[in-house]
């Protein structure tokens, strides 16, 4: 029995599982969609992994990801751009839905971070020419306020459609309620992207209360305190009905079960749950 709508985000087992394994694993238990890190990819290859998504009819709901544009100098800023352009390949080659971008925080030494604001607009306006040659869109995710100095400084959903309303057409968001849950505006925002087609990923979890770390302890659906149904709701009313993909970084808990188990509590949750 295939599971529609739900999507894996790879990182969910990456402690258990490598790509290929990870495939297998979501097959047996009817999940077709998933969505791997480039260092996941890396591992067993792109050609590979290419492969497989194509032999097993996959649909790859994201790659993650893209992005990290603010630096000090002009030559790691190009840099910057050119492993991005790699990323765009990569995203190619797997078809996937969208290439994920987590923009950057400030550059080393900075306290300016309208200029890095400013740095991720431009690096996404040099990539963009050739995501859409390459038929990649182009996916911000703004993350919580509390990664703005070091992974996102973009951390709203209003900031990041700003620079979509910027630059134009094949770039839009990616909408992690683990980011935008607490945000008094996101209702209002999911609406406005989905005006103009802009929501191309959809990414779930839970917020857990206490949060024993920031980045390594998110919550399995229904865990914690985010209300799902509502954002789901308000994401299918502007237009999106494609998967939920699941992204549960958590090295104290779910990383530590057997891969299968964590698999099937996606899909038990999914079920009750989102």
């Amino acid at each position: 029995m295939t599971i529609e709508g739900l999507s894996i985000n790879l990182a969910t087992v990456r402690e258990q599982f490598d790509f290929a394994q990870a495939v297998d694993h979501c097959l047996a238990q009817g999940i077709r969609a998933i969505a791997p890190w480039r260092d996941q990819v890396a591992q067993i290859g792109l050609d590979a992994a290419a492969r497989i998504v194509e032999s097993n009819a996959i649909q790859v709901t994201g790659l993650c990801r893209g992005g990290m544009f603010p630096a000090g100098d002009p030559a790691r800023r190009a840099a910057a751009i050119d492993d991005n352009r790699r990323a765009v390949d990569e995203a190619a080659a797997l078809g996937a839905d969208c290439l994920v971008l987590v923009v950057g925080g400030l550059p080393e030494g900075s306290h300016d971070i309208a200029a890095a604001r400013e740095m991720v607009a431009d690096g996404i306006a040099a990539l963009l020419p050739y995501a859409k040659a390459n038929g990649v869109p182009l996916a911000i995710e703004p993350l919580h306020p509390m990664y703005a100095a070091d992974r996102a400084c973009v951390n709203t959903l209003e900031q990041a459609l700003d620079i979509c309303d910027l630059l134009g057409d094949g770039i839009g968001v990616a909408v992690d309620v683990y980011h935008t849950w607490w945000d008094p505006k996101l209702e209002e925002q999911i609406a406005r992207a989905g005006r103009d087609g802009r929501i191309f990923a959809h990414h779930i979890c839970d917020w857990l209360v206490p949060t024993r770390d920031l980045l390594l302890d998110r919550g399995m659906m229904g865990d914690g305190v985010i209300d799902l149904r509502r954002i789901r709701a308000s994401i299918e009313a502007a237009g999106y009905k494609g998967p939920q993909e699941v992204e549960i970084f958590s090295s104290q808990n779910w990383w530590k079960r057997p891969g299968g188990e964590v698999l099937s509590t996606c899909i038990e949750r999914f079920n009750t749950v989102c």
